[in-house]
């Protein structure tokens, strides 16, 4: 497969990305196709759609080897499950599938026609393969069951932010990063109150503790080289 584009966003490491596409609708990617597939024709029609597939690679968590069992984190980092039955990233082949909704279709000057997206799940720098219109007759089955994600409780939390933090970010900063945290990034299996947790997000280090179900950025700095946290789970449910 050869790949056709490249999502830009804030998600600058895999800890903090929503574990589904939909989850952060406040987050906005670019998808900047490679020079070959720079051709307007090749997009005629696509704004008739409100929302997209994409497909495309874990290409960061490729391994030369895959296991029959995964542990997703809905429950909790402790129970094995079906890699097939998970949407794991540690796969026989390493490739996502992800629906989000189409915001703009633009003409820019340097990168040509870019699609504007919302609610992808994609790291920053994603290869996209492929992309197809969502079509709610066929892709949409309210019947559809939701295996064990119907069964277990999807963990939350409020936002607030210190107001050390605060004076670090803008108004829409703040509001994009709640969309991101109030999903609640951490591992299904840590809940301890002192612990902190820090991420780059949007070439920002952002530093936050957990008490409850009240999730508090205290601290907003410079990336670093190596965050204090980083992504334990197996699985994307």
């Amino acid at each position: 497969m050869k790949k056709i584009a490249t999502i830009h966003n804030p998600y600058d490491e895999k800890f903090g990305i929503p574990r589904q596409s939909g989850l952060a609708n406040e987050i906005l990617s670019t998808i900047v196709f490679e020079k070959e597939y720079r051709v307007a024709e090749a997009l005629r029609g696509i704004e008739e759609f409100s929302h997209l597939w994409l497909i495309w690679a874990f290409d960061r968590t490729e391994r030369e080897t895959w296991s029959p069992t995964v542990r997703p984190p809905r429950l909790g980092g402790n129970k094995r499950v079906g890699v097939f039955a998970t949407r794991s990233p540690f796969r026989p082949n390493a490739i996502g599938l992800s629906c989000v909704r189409l915001v703009a279709v633009e003409k820019t000057r340097e990168e040509g026609m870019v699609l504007k997206v919302a609610g992808a799940d994609l790291m920053n720098g994603t290869p996209i393969y492929d992309i197809k219109p969502y079509i709610p007759y066929a892709d949409c089955h309210p019947e559809a069951t939701g295996g064990f994600t119907d069964t277990t409780r999807k963990r939350t939390v409020r936002v607030e932010f210190a107001p050390e933090a605060a004076r670090n970010l803008t108004q829409e900063d703040q509001h994009a990063l709640a969309a991101v945290l109030r999903e609640d990034p951490r591992p299904a299996y840590q809940d301890a109150a002192e612990r902190e947790y820090a991420f780059s997000f949007g070439g920002r280090q952002i530093h936050f503790r957990v008490a409850g179900d009240l999730l508090t950025v205290h601290a907003v700095g410079e990336v670093r080289e190596k965050p204090s946290a980083g992504p334990a789970e197996e699985a994307k449910i």
